[in-house]
């Protein structure tokens, strides 16, 4: 699942053949230059979300991020969530907005969150709603080998509080990986393309040990950033349009005219 940040990269997301769109807060952020998902906040978050419910017909999960708030705050956002017509949605246990190193939730907060959410979105009238329950634990851990414990432990009790998946963090090697699909007694997600594992698994080996699903949470926006930068430093150098029509860079105009007809 790619990561979307609009319409239109959802879009493309949808018309190249993936079953389902990841919203990202982390690209979303990015796109509207804030500095971090806390910047840019549950309104403008929604507002995204709701744009990229309408450009697909495939299933959307929302990034819920840490349910903007307790309890009471992740019961509102996932009616919220619900509204706008998503499939899914993650919920994590990392504390967001925080200056210096990351931390998480006691285990018991988040299973708490899990609870008032599942709760939540049977009231909302889905109680069918996909909820991805993220930890970060690897993520902060000082002592790898302890974090993946942490991540294990944590992954379960948050499948048995009512996540339909667990998604893992910062998983570095295929050997983290592998014990994570034999420890977690569950659908299981982790995340890649990121600069920490981009050379050290793929989707294809991901799949092959029974990742059920993987998350592409920053690919798509990291494309358009490099594509973008690339395109137009070389007008700006060269003056002219000799690499871009060399690498066939730009689309043409049918291919647009294609991506905005639904099929």
């Amino acid at each position: 699942m790619p990561d979307a940040f609009d319409a239109m990269s959802a879009r493309i997301i949808e018309s190249l053949g993936f079953p389902a769109v990841q919203c990202s807060g982390f690209s979303m952020a990015l796109a509207a230059v804030r500095p971090t998902e806390t910047d840019l906040g549950r309104d403008a978050n929604l507002v995204v979300t709701r744009a990229i419910v309408g450009a697909v017909e495939v299933p959307v999960m929302a990034d819920g991020e840490d349910g903007f708030g307790g309890p009471k705050e992740v019961e509102e956002t996932i009616r919220f969530f619900v509204e706008a017509g998503v499939a899914g949605i993650n919920l994590e246990d990392q504390v967001l907005g925080l200056l210096g190193p990351k931390r998480v939730i006691p285990r018991d907060s988040m299973i708490e969150k899990l609870v008032a959410a599942r709760g939540a979105a049977r009231r909302a009238g889905n109680g069918e709603l996909v909820i991805n329950g993220r930890t970060d634990a690897l993520a902060v851990a000082a002592d790898r080998t302890a974090g993946l414990k942490e991540a294990v432990d944590r992954s379960n009790a948050y499948l048995v509080a009512g996540a339909d998946l667990a998604f893992v963090t910062a998983v570095a090697t295929m050997e983290e990986a592998r014990v994570l699909v034999r420890e977690v007694k569950g659908p299981l997600s982790i995340a890649v393309g990121m600069p920490y594992n981009l050379r050290t698994m793929s989707v294809k080996a991901l799949k092959e040990i029974g990742v059920a699903r993987v998350s592409l949470p920053a690919v798509a926006i990291f494309a358009v950033i490099r594509a973008v930068t690339d395109t137009l430093r070389s007008i700006r150098d060269t003056q002219d349009f000799g690499e871009i029509v060399e690498k066939e860079r730009l689309c043409r105009m049918e291919d647009i005219g294609a991506l905005l007809k639904r099929s």
